[in-house]
């Protein structure tokens, strides 16, 4: 545990430096399905409206073609971060003929698996790349899991930063590096505590689990199952769990051996992978027979990122220049606003994960085995307001509320330091989102997921049919006061430009696919 006064000699320097966290930058990539107006999974291809989903900076698809993906650039501001997204569903929500973004983690009613379609992204190399990717998703894990959505929060904070904590490195993409890494390493030791705070899938469809599936779940109601206590069943074993990823476990102590054991993980063979082969019928169902196919497979509720271009890998881009930024993917959506999440949730973000940044992060032991941390997570997951529960911190059991009001008084100076840089302290500030988490802690019914489901028992609703409501109550506050044209022109002249450029490509390719492919993989170097 860290004491006060070593936790002062790290914030008290920084306090002369206010000026670097204004240079701080946060993105958000906010999924959401494309439902009908009785909440079933839509069958049409992405809009029109929108261009191409290969090459839109702002609006694309994920795993299933009606898994809308929205992205925002990288502001300095939380406010300029929301009224982006803001704009960007708002632009969206105008343009679905008939459809609406299901604003909720877990799907909405599905047709047969068969009948799911897998996000198309052209006749190019390129795009089918990205499809036949996703034909090797929905033979490892099934189609259904590929209409889970999410939030996915991105992170930097200046290099300057790393200087002032006295990160040591040969370079600055290696002190960058170790810097995000010893982030990295505290975002697990404390991450179950964003499950508890903003976990919203507490409960799913029937129809999600098939009839056929082996399930611990209760029954509220004849079309929703969920769990007492859970708080985000997404971030639980229902979700993308199997054999071949439960048994691999990167290391986060120094980029050199997370990156060989991604690169292990992206070039061994899976016996069962295997038996699928990379053909059926003549064509490509999945990219190789190894435990992940590319590297973006590995779910973890954090990486570290860098920005690649056309055919290049993740692992030689980190390997060749160093971490970018993180990438948090274990938020659910918030269901209670229009957009995903709220500006409160985005304000404790900042701070939560700069006291990762800047708190000591020992290495984890055992080759960078950080089991008690997943174990946390998992438990916190799908039982995280059983009365009582304990976690285990440092080999010992400690009460889930004790230790939770802990870290939210180490993470206090952190938002007031953010305050004080940003000129953001009062009610919408970063002091402010982080008191308003504790409530949350001295009586779990306050915490969302504990909301969602009594608001069921209370309406006598199923959570299909509250999240079709909701979903239609947000798309009319979404559209209640209109886009300004210049943002409208913005958008028509993004998609025009997305589908210029996907014509680029698949004009310019002169080399077959099976080639293409070999050559995606031979850009994958040893780190």
């Amino acid at each position: 545990m860290i004491s006060s006064t070593t936790r002062d000699s790290r914030l008290a320097p920084l306090r002369d430096h206010r000026s670097l966290f204004k240079n701080i930058l946060r993105g958000i990539e906010k999924e959401g399905l494309r439902v009908d107006t009785t909440g079933f999974l839509a069958s049409t291809p992405h809009p029109a409206a929108f261009g191409s989903a290969l090459t839109n900076h702002h609006i694309t698809t994920d795993y299933a073609e009606a898994l809308l993906e929205m992205i925002t650039g990288t502001h300095t501001t939380v406010a300029g971060l929301l009224q982006e997204l803001w704009d960007t569903h708002e632009f969206v929500a105008g343009h679905l003929d008939g459809e609406l973004i299901w604003n909720q983690s877990m799907p909405a009613h599905l047709p047969d698996e068969p009948d799911i379609p897998i996000a198309w992204y052209g006749t190019s190399n390129t795009g089918m790349l990205k499809h036949v990717y996703r034909r090797g998703l929905a033979e490892r894990y099934g189609k259904t899991m590929q209409c889970i959505a999410g939030v996915h929060y991105n992170f930097s904070v200046p290099d300057t930063l790393w200087t002032q904590l006295g990160v040591a490195g040969d370079s600055p993409a290696d002190q960058r590096s170790k810097g995000y890494l010893a982030l990295i390493r505290n975002f697990n030791r404390y991450s179950w505590l964003l499950m508890y705070l903003f976990g919203c899938s507490p409960a799913v469809s029937t129809r999600f689990l098939r009839g056929a599936r082996r399930h611990t779940l209760s029954q509220l109601d004849k079309d929703t199952l969920y769990l007492p206590h859970a708080t985000s069943l997404r971030m639980s074993d229902l979700g993308y769990k199997n054999k071949a990823q439960s048994d691999l476990e990167l290391c986060y102590n120094n980029l050199e051996t997370f990156l060989k054991r991604m690169y292990d993980a992206v070039t061994t063979p899976w016996p069962k992978y295997q038996a699928i082969g990379t053909h059926r019928n003549g064509e490509w169902i999945q990219l190789n027979t190894n435990v992940l196919q590319i590297e973006n497979e590995y779910y973890s509720s954090i990486r570290p990122k860098r920005t690649t271009g056309r055919c290049e890998r993740p692992v030689t881009s980190l390997a060749a220049h160093g971490v970018e930024y993180i990438e948090v993917r274990c938020l659910d959506i918030d269901p209670f606003e229009a957009i995903g999440i709220s500006s409160r949730t985005s304000h404790f973000m900042d701070a939560f994960l700069l006291f990762c940044a800047i708190e000591e992060s020992p290495f984890f032991p055992n080759g960078g085995f950080c089991g008690d941390s997943h174990k946390n997570f998992a438990v916190v997951a799908r039982e995280g307001r059983k009365p009582g529960l304990t976690l285990i911190r440092e080999k010992a059991f400690i009460r889930l509320q004790d230790w939770g009001r802990e870290i939210l008084d180490r993470i206090a100076p952190y938002a007031e330091l953010l305050d004080d840089a940003l000129g953001e302290a009062g009610a919408q500030g970063y002091a402010a989102a982080v008191d308003s988490q504790r409530p949350k802690l001295d009586d779990p019914a306050q915490t969302p997921s504990a909301q969602l489901l009594q608001i069921l028992r209370d309406q006598g609703t199923s959570l299909h049919d509250y999240s079709l409501s909701e979903s239609g109550r947000h798309r009319n506050a979404l559209l209640a006061t209109p886009l300004a044209p210049a943002k409208i022109e913005a958008f028509k002249a993004e998609a025009a430009r997305s589908v210029e450029e996907q014509a680029q490509f698949e004009r310019g390719d002169t080399m077959d696919f099976t080639s293409y492919v070999a050559r995606y993989h031979a850009a994958l170097k040893r780190p």
